[in-house]
């Protein structure tokens, strides 16, 4: 496991930790989880940890990206959020939940969202959900 500082993101004080797998080559490590909060990385990437054993070097991306959508309270009448963990189902796609608000989606092939779009779509335009591609911002360190 390693830290990320979150700083960088405009999250002073805050920290993720990240699931970490060493690698053949001395110093490399892949992402072995999907980031909430950090930007740039996603489940995957080779990354160089600090001596402190922070993640401080993006090596090598994967390929893959990182959807993030976050319920706002009060939920709507209708909340998509059962919806969306169906069709992340049927997709095949992995994700992770952070409460009941907070979803971090793997996305190895972005043709595989429109049905993970059209499950939110309506909330995201009502302003009841949120959603953004982790890689919209790169990967810094601290």
């Amino acid at each position: 496991m390693a830290m990320v500082d979150l700083a960088p993101f405009d999250l002073r004080g805050m920290f993720e930790q990240l699931w970490l797998r060493e690698l053949d080559v001395e110093g490399d490590y892949e992402v072995c989880c999907i980031p909430f909060y950090s930007y740039g990385l996603a489940l995957g990437d080779v990354v160089a940890k600090s001596e402190s054993e922070a993640v401080d070097r993006l090596i090598r991306k994967s390929g893959r990206r990182v959807l993030r959508v976050l319920f706002a309270e009060p939920r709507p009448l209708v909340d998509t959020r059962s919806a969306l963990r169906r069709a992340v189902d049927s997709a095949g796609l992995l994700s992770e939940w952070n409460g009941d608000r907070h979803v971090a989606i793997d996305v190895p092939d972005v043709s595989a969202m429109q049905p993970i779009f059209d499950c939110v779509q309506g909330e995201i335009q009502s302003g009841t959900a949120f959603w953004e591609w982790s890689d919209s911002r790169d990967f810094r360190p601290a």
